[in-house]
């Protein structure tokens, strides 16, 4: 029994994270003899957000795990290839096509549909904001606000997307690189004073590690900038603001 609310490898190349109503179709298909019925089905863009006219694909080698096994023929795009929801004359883009019998896939609809969405979507966001940013350094720090099984799926993604790095330590350990990160205000506040803590950390992490001062904890932001400039002097690489809105 999973004591964290996810399913399994198992549970999910099983079709057992399918809606019910493919659980049906399935059982009404093998009583009528049509669960060998061949099919071709595509996967393709309904619409895009905010009014982009073009996404970035990803989570392929997770439906290639999927499928492995399953008697159908798969054609996917290449992981981070560009796609749009239609073409020149308005048809519809496929980035996914399956072919065979119906019955053999017809419970991973919901997953395979899962797959794609979920990482598509963060890839096609990161891919936008790293054409806004441009050369300037950006980094995913978005593991605090989902389900923490997905942490390497969404660091995963957003690097495919172009940005930088992740902060996610298994994100990073997934893609191969260094987590990139700065300090919370944790750190801080256990210090109870902010040059304290910011020296702490410049004295005891290694030195590739960049100096950024999180400059929002208990003054505001210019004030605490300053003062961070004043404690580390040339070691400071930078600042951090973080929750300035909550101060109006």
């Amino acid at each position: 029994m999973h004591r964290f609310h996810i399913a399994s490898d198992e549970e999910i190349k099983r079709g057992q994270t399918t809606d019910i109503y493919f659980i049906r179709t399935e059982s009404i298909l093998k009583e009528r003899d049509l669960y060998d019925v061949h099919v071709v089905a595509e996967v393709t863009v309904s619409k895009l957000p905010r009014g982009w006219t073009w996404g970035i694909l990803s989570g392929v080698d997770e439906e290639a795990y999927l499928f492995e096994g399953c008697k159908v023929d798969v054609d996917i795009m290449p992981e981070g290839s560009v796609f749009s929801q239609a073409d020149s004359k308005g048809i519809r883009e496929p980035v996914m096509r399956i072919e065979g019998p119906y019955g053999a896939f017809c419970t991973l609809e919901t997953p395979l549909l899962g797959l794609i969405c979920q990482a598509s979507a963060i890839t096609t966001a990161a891919a936008h904001i790293r054409k806004v940013a441009g050369k300037k350094l950006a980094l995913s720090f978005g593991a605090r606000r989902v389900h923490p099984a997905l942490a390497p799926l969404i660091g995963r993604a957003a690097y495919i997307g172009g940005l930088d790095g992740v902060s996610n330590v298994a994100a990073a350990r997934l893609l191969g690189i260094k987590p990139m990160g700065t300090m919370p205000h944790s750190l801080i506040i256990l210090f109870g004073d902010q040059a304290k803590a910011w020296k702490a950390f410049d004295e005891i992490m290694p030195k590739e590690v960049p100096r950024i001062a999180l400059v929002d904890t208990y003054f505001d932001e210019k004030t605490e900038a300053i003062m961070a400039a004043a404690s580390l002097q040339d070691k400071l690489w930078g600042v951090r603001l973080d929750t300035p809105g909550s101060r109006k």
